[in-house]
């Protein structure tokens, strides 16, 4: 673990946070040489923070040892320079499992994720995190989506407890964002995180930066860090022309070529690894890859999404 809080280190982003695939070999086991390699990169190109093996990271088709040593290798790679959350998730056992396995990695945090199948009551999925947040040292962060969706009461009680440390949003429901925004920082005031946790975050931020959250996710800084870094700054920086050239030219396309396909949150980040030079293999089991005539529209995007760099002032 890196000695300065996790929290203290995320709350001013330095750059997106990068939430890097998981590399596979031709013969489908995980490569952890290209594992590290691609979270070096990711780094050296400004991510202020890696979460390995989470959504992106293909943490459902991981199995344990490979959860673990895929989360050691992102450690190894990043030497301290930047933190690294790993993923944690299923029941409760398997959740306080993957938390072990992560601190023992060397991980700085984690991201808790929506435990599997249930549609489980408030009070239920309280106890569930905070099971979670008191298996380890580490802190962690609440990923709300799907099956986990909290009231602000519930929130407020997550802030309150040991641990736990922030609500990444990947629901995109900003009226209640902001009801839990408003009910933590009146009942539980203190340094609590939000990040906003959508696929292609990016097309959201400036309506979650009016609520107050900077943090965001960004998957497509596994595969254009260049442009993700532009938009990060010109977002710091009040830049809102580069910001609305970005959005209307390259993260609109982007977003509408990823809702052509399921599971294209993830395997068409990957393709876009592999287009920029990095073989990460395919995706594992239940999702596939993209479709060919995707894949070449990708790599129009990509380039298009460069060429506006070029044209910046």
């Amino acid at each position: 673990m890196t000695p300065a809080p996790l929290a203290a280190r995320l709350r001013i982003p330095s750059g997106p946070l990068f939430f890097p695939v998981t590399a596979y070999g031709p013969d489908g086991s995980v490569d952890l040489d290209v594992c590290r390699t691609h979270v070096r990169r990711g780094i050296e190109a400004g991510a202020a923070a890696v979460f390995a093996c989470c959504g992106t990271g293909e943490f459902h088709a991981l199995a344990p040892e490979e959860f673990q040593a895929c989360v050691r290798a992102a450690v190894e790679a990043a030497e301290g320079r930047v933190p690294v959350v790993a993923g944690a998730g299923y029941g409760t056992a398997l959740a306080v499992h993957y938390a072990r396995l992560a601190e023992e990695a060397g991980a700085d945090g984690l991201l808790a994720m929506p435990p599997y199948l249930v549609v489980a009551a408030q009070e239920g999925l309280l106890r569930h995190y905070r099971q979670v947040a008191a298996a380890t040292s580490l802190p962690v962060v609440v990923y709300q989506r799907d099956n986990a969706v909290f009231t602000p009461e519930t929130v407020v009680a997550l802030a309150r407890t040991d641990g736990i440390v922030g609500l990444k949003d990947g629901l995109g429901d900003l009226e209640l964002v902001q009801r839990i925004v408003s009910a933590v920082r009146t009942e539980a005031p203190g340094d609590f995180l939000y990040f906003n946790g959508l696929p292609t975050a990016e097309q959201t931020q400036l309506a979650y930066r009016g609520i107050g959250i900077t943090l965001y996710s960004s998957a497509v800084f596994c595969f254009a860090p260049e442009i993700a870094v532009a938009f990060h700054q010109a977002l710091e920086a009040g830049d809102e022309t580069t910001v609305r050239r970005l959005l209307d030219g390259f993260y609109r396309p982007f977003a509408d070529l990823r809702a052509q396909g399921r599971g294209y949150a993830v395997s068409l980040v990957k393709a876009g690894v592999r287009l920029r030079g990095l073989d990460v293999g395919e995706v594992r089991p239940p999702l596939h890859e993209p479709a060919e005539d995707h894949v070449k529209q990708l790599a129009q995007v990509i380039e298009r999404g460069y060429a506006l760099l070029e044209e910046a002032p």
